[in-house]
C-alpha cells in the first residue's frame, strides 16, 4: 500500500511564505502515524497558489496525484475544503478512486470517507455545505460590486472610456466626453458600432472593439438620462 497527502493554500503570499502549509504537512503525517502508516515526505503533494474552486483534475498536483494512485494506494487530505469546494467534482472523484480501490481519508471527517458507514455520509452533506459557502460568498460579492457601481465607486477592471478613477471613484474627465458626444452624433447618423469602433482607431488611436463602443453609449445616455 501507498500511502500519500495533499495540502493545499489558495494564494501564492500563502504559497511562499508557508502559511498553513507546514500545518497541514504536520497533520497528514501525524494522522499516518496514529494509524500506523508510513508517509514518506516525497510522497506529499502541495498544491501552491491554487484556487479550492479549481476542479481537482484541472490542477497541478491534483491532476497528477490523480493519475498516479493506483489501486491498494491511500490518499490523506488534512481538511475536506483542501481537496473541494464543489459538490459535482468532490463526488465524481471519490466515485472514481473509490470505483479504482483507493482509500480516501479526510482528517476533518474522521478518516475513511470511502466505506459506506458515517464518514460517506457526512463528506456528501459537507461537500453540499461547502458549495453553499462559496456561492454565498460569490453572492455577498456581487452585492457589494453593484452597491459600489451605483455610488459611482470603480469596482476594478479597465477605467471606463471617460472617466478616471480617483480614490476609488469615477470622476468625468475633461476630454474624453468631448468625444463621446461625437460617437453619438455618429450613430444617431446611422454609424455602425464597427464603424465607430474604426473611427476611434484611425482618428483617436483609441483601440475599442464594437462591444466596448456599444457600452460606452449606452452609459453615456443613461448619464443623460
Amino acid at each position: 500500500m501507498n500511502v500519500v497527502g495533499y495540502i493545499r493554500v489558495s494564494t501564492l503570499t500563502q504559497a511562499r511564505e508557508g502559511e498553513s502549509l507546514e500545518a497541514q504537512r504536520r497533520q497528514v503525517t501525524s494522522y499516518a502515524v496514529s494509524k500506523g502508516m508510513e508517509l514518506h515526505e516525497e510522497n506529499i503533494y502541495v498544491e501552491a497558489g491554487v484556487s479550492g474552486s479549481t476542479e481537482f483534475q484541472e490542477r497541478p498536483e491534483g491532476s497528477r496525484l490523480f493519475v498516479t494512485l493506483q489501486a491498494g494506494d491511500l490518499v490523506i487530505f488534512p481538511k475536506l475544503d483542501r481537496a473541494f469546494r464543489n459538490t459535482r467534482n468532490a463526488l465524481n472523484v471519490l466515485h472514481e478512486l473509490k470505483g479504482r480501490g483507493i482509500s480516501v481519508h479526510f482528517i476533518d471527517l474522521g478518516g475513511d470517507v470511502t466505506g459506506n458507514g458515517i464518514g460517506a455520509i457526512v463528506f456528501t452533506i459537507l461537500s453540499a455545505f461547502a458549495t453553499f459557502e462559496r456561492e454565498r460568498i460569490a453572492t455577498r460579492i456581487r452585492e457589494v460590486k453593484q452597491l459600489k457601481k451605483s455610488q459611482g465607486k470603480f469596482t476594478g477592471g479597465k477605467r471606463a472610456f471617460g472617466y478616471d478613477v480617483i480614490d476609488g471613484v469615477k470622476v468625468p474627465r475633461e476630454d474624453e466626453p468631448a468625444v463621446i458626444r461625437q460617437m453619438s452624433a455618429m450613430r444617431l447618423a446611422g454609424a455602425g458600432y464597427r464603424e465607430i469602433a474604426e473611427w476611434m482607431r484611425d482618428t483617436q488611436e483609441r483601440k475599442m472593439t464594437f462591444m466596448g463602443v456599444k457600452r460606452t453609449l449606452i452609459c453615456a445616455d443613461a448619464v443623460r438620462l
